[in-house]
């Protein structure tokens, strides 16, 4: 049965994806719908057809194929994805990859770990010393991530504002084409101007490294633009989130600060339950693929609805509640297969490090505002909070 329906991409509630997502997963789990885009795209809802789909080389990540279901009408006019390793296929993508990722190998992510817990605790100091109520969001949820990834990659921090303005630009599907098309150049611009100091001046940094594997500055360019949104945005949101999820679930939280050893588990659990860039593994055909059960043409795109694979009860009980203790790796959270987050352990370990800390040195914590009163951003790619309002 084919199920052609305007995709809704807003939440139902900030825990759960549209009912529509549901109803598609039921009547058609592999479905042709429309995007808001006015694009037209296949939609997969089970978790065993999206690793699939992502392990499959007959699906291409080149956001400049034409096919590409991209959300945003105009997006692909006004963003170039050519050198972006996130848009490249083999044979140029194994390479690329391979000379970045052992900078986020869980044992240089370790390496970092005394330098992450003395930040998050200077901004809890900061918390604590200033007035109640406070937003976590600008007191730690984004300040900690984002001064993280500054000094990996070697970006000022005291430029933050600078491009938190700008990413938060270019994640909102409501930004104007000439304003997102502007904060791409400006990005762009930024990091060109930074990396041609570093050609000067090399640092202890994973942009001064990355200048000894490769000349390509486009490329350089486009990865540093890729890591410097993705490693603050992504992870402050989780940290918002996260946090609301545990002050209302007490029972959760008490477990894991009585024994943090369960932290890790509840980090997975929050992941899978978010899902916070849901869309952001979407692929095209680049020849006919029958994927379940379904012909898919070549040319034509494929969006994964990464919240309700994350959801199946195929594959997780209870799908829709929250339980620290499932203990749930094979989501796909962070995408599947050779895209696979680049940033995850690094991702995983500060968002252990915030809980664990935050809730052992605020054991009074609490919501300022109701659950169903904060500001979640039901108008980006990436879900979040733009404000968490707490006292103690």
């Amino acid at each position: 049965m084919e199920v052609l329906t305007t995709l809704p991409i807003t939440r139902s509630c900030p825990y759960a994806p549209p009912e529509e997502h549901r109803r598609l997963r039921e009547e058609a789990p592999i479905s042709r719908v429309t995007l808001p885009s006015g694009r037209e795209a296949w939609a997969l809802t089970r978790l065993e057809d999206v690793r699939t789909m992502l392990t499959d080389p007959r699906f291409s990540s080149d956001r400049q194929n034409p096919g590409f279901p991209l959300l945003v009408d105009g997006q692909r006019r006004v963003t170039n994805f050519r050198a972006s390793l996130i848009s490249m296929d083999p044979p140029e993508h194994g390479p690329a990859r391979r000379a970045v990722v052992g900078e986020f190998t869980v044992k240089r992510m370790n390496a970092l770990r005394p330098r992450i817990q003395e930040i998050v605790d200077e901004h809890l100091d900061a918390l604590l010393a200033g007035p109640k109520p406070a937003d976590l969001v600008r007191a730690l949820s984004l300040p900690v991530p984002s001064l993280v990834i500054c000094e990996l990659l070697g970006v000022p921090y005291a430029d933050h504002d600078f491009f938190q303005e700008r990413s938060g630009k270019l994640l909102r599907r409501t930004t104007p084409p000439q304003e997102r098309a502007a904060a791409v150049d400006e990005l762009r611009d930024y990091l060109d101007k930074l990396i041609a100091q570093k050609e000067q001046q090399p640092g202890d940094d994973l942009l001064s490294r990355q200048l000894e594997k490769t000349q390509d500055r486009e490329e350089l360019v486009a990865l540093g633009f890729l890591l410097l949104i993705a490693g603050h945005e992504t992870t402050a949101n989780m940290i918002s989130l996260g946090t609301v999820t545990l002050l209302e679930h007490p029972e959760a939280l008490a477990a894991i600060v009585e024994d943090p050893a369960k932290t890790p588990s509840a980090v997975e659990e929050l992941l899978r339950y978010y899902t916070i860039a849901e869309f952001a593994v979407s692929r095209v055909a680049l020849e006919d693929v029958e994927l379940g059960g379904v012909l898919i043409r070549k040319g034509e795109g494929v969006i994964t609805l990464g919240n309700m694979a994350n959801r199946d009860p195929e594959v997780f009980d209870n799908a829709y509640d929250f339980d620290v203790e499932r203990g749930a790796r094979h989501h796909v959270a962070f995408g599947f297969g050779a895209h696979q987050c680049l940033g995850q352990n690094l991702a995983r370990l500060e968002l252990q490090i915030v809980f664990d800390t935050l809730f052992r040195r605020i054991p009074t914590l609490q919501l300022a505002v109701p659950a169903d009163q904060l500001p979640y951003k039901d108008d980006a790619n990436v879900y979040g909070l733009y404000e968490l309002p707490v006292t103690w």
